[in-house]
């Protein structure tokens, strides 16, 4: 229920206007606004990273994780290549945590783990239009992406023996999603959800190869999802 609670909020507030672009006969706002070879622009948003674990044997006890909101703010470079279909390079800066839960301790200093990851990110995005409706056009975007947590500690000597918890400095991976453009009298703004998934295996085994927390992982990769409200 909190994590719906944002959502309603957001939604209540941007009714008012989301109502005025979709009158019978709008008047048309920035209609050259898409013509232009290349655009810029910014976004803000927040997001919900999980992670999804792979085991060697299955013990019948998963690690737990909690999740919480986290912030993403980034630039935009588009390059048009007709009138349905756009190149974009969104690269940003995202902020996430997750605690982590290990079965099997019964001190909580051994079993939880508090994982915060600062991302540099680097998408590379298609993005594929529908015809202009008055002042809105609804729009799917995907593509690859390649990232950089500031937060890893891969380098770091110690691990989960000593209460650091590592992950790989450099991720690839994915991201789905698909929203809606709306054109204002000045810019236009864009409400976007993304679903995001990595590829790479993110986790940094501990030093011995049986270690209760990561010696029956075999692959650790963040699934989660983004909004983004961009303005151009």
């Amino acid at each position: 229920m909190k994590n719906i609670i944002p959502l309603l909020g957001l939604l209540l507030f941007a009714c008012p206007f989301i109502h005025s672009q979709f009158n019978k006969d709008p008047i048309l706002n920035i209609q050259n606004e898409d013509k232009k070879f290349l655009n810029w622009g910014y976004y803000l948003g927040f997001n919900q990273y999980d992670f999804q674990f792979e085991y060697e044997n299955d013990i019948g006890q998963d690690i737990l994780v909690d999740k919480s909101f986290g912030f993403n703010v980034g630039l935009i470079g588009e390059m048009r290549v007709n009138d349905f279909v756009d190149l974009r390079f969104e690269p940003g800066l995202l902020y996430t945590q997750r605690i982590l839960g290990f079965p099997g301790f019964t001190d909580e200093s051994d079993a939880i783990r508090e994982v915060r990851s600062t991302y540099i990110r680097f998408p590379l995005l298609l993005k594929l239009s529908t015809k202009r409706f008055g002042n809105w056009k609804p729009f799917i975007i995907g593509g690859g992406y390649t990232a950089i947590n500031l937060g890893s500690n891969e380098d770091s000597l110690d691990d989960n023996s000593s209460g650091e918890f590592r992950m790989k400095k450099n991720v690839f991976g994915y991201e789905l999603g698909f929203g809606i453009d709306f054109y204002t009298e000045y810019f236009k703004f864009t409400p976007s959800i993304r679903g995001v998934f990595a590829l790479t295996d993110e986790l940094v085994p501990d030093n011995d190869p049986n270690s209760p927390w990561t010696g029956n992982i075999t692959g650790m990769r963040t699934r989660g999802f983004f909004i983004n409200f961009t303005f151009e």
